[in-house]
């Protein structure tokens, strides 16, 4: 088993949501283009920049994905939202004007989410009669004693 901490876990949350990015679009079955292929001539492409494409995610990187995705579920549903939502890097007033909290209360449920993420992939499950500031003090220091 190996320890986990909350950089470790944010980052491959942050993993999940760059592979779900980089997937192809889900499209409705018989999707086609009845337009046909547009054949593009050697000046058409003569002083264009080219275009790099992403690698496609490996089976493994999908598999890490969907497994970070299943943390998800040990969260009350506000506190996911707010750490998916970070997870694909997206600015702190866009997430307190789609949740309704203050900047520091949606900072305080991130933390608080990654950290009891944290305390439960290291196989703790905090007391809930500890306080949202202890998990998230203690997170890091899983590995060492803690006197609950």
């Amino acid at each position: 088993m190996t320890d986990w901490t909350t950089g470790r876990v944010q980052d491959r949350l942050e993993l999940a949501a760059d592979v779900f990015a980089q997937l192809p679009a889900v499209k409705p079955t018989g999707y086609f283009n009845a337009w046909p292929e547009y054949l593009h001539s050697f000046a058409d492409h003569v002083g264009q920049e080219p275009e790099m494409k992403r690698p496609r995610p490996s089976a493994r990187m999908i598999t890490q994905a969907e497994e970070a995705m299943l943390w998800l579920r040990w969260l009350e549903k506000g506190d996911a939202r707010i750490v998916w939502l970070r997870a694909n890097r997206k600015p702190w007033k866009k997430i307190t004007w789609e949740i309704g909290l203050s900047r520091p209360a949606a900072n305080r449920h991130w933390q608080y989410g990654v950290a009891l993420i944290t305390w439960r992939l290291n196989g703790r499950v905090p007391s809930s009669k500890r306080s949202r500031r202890f998990v998230v003090e203690n997170a890091d220091r899983l590995s060492r004693k803690i006197i609950l």
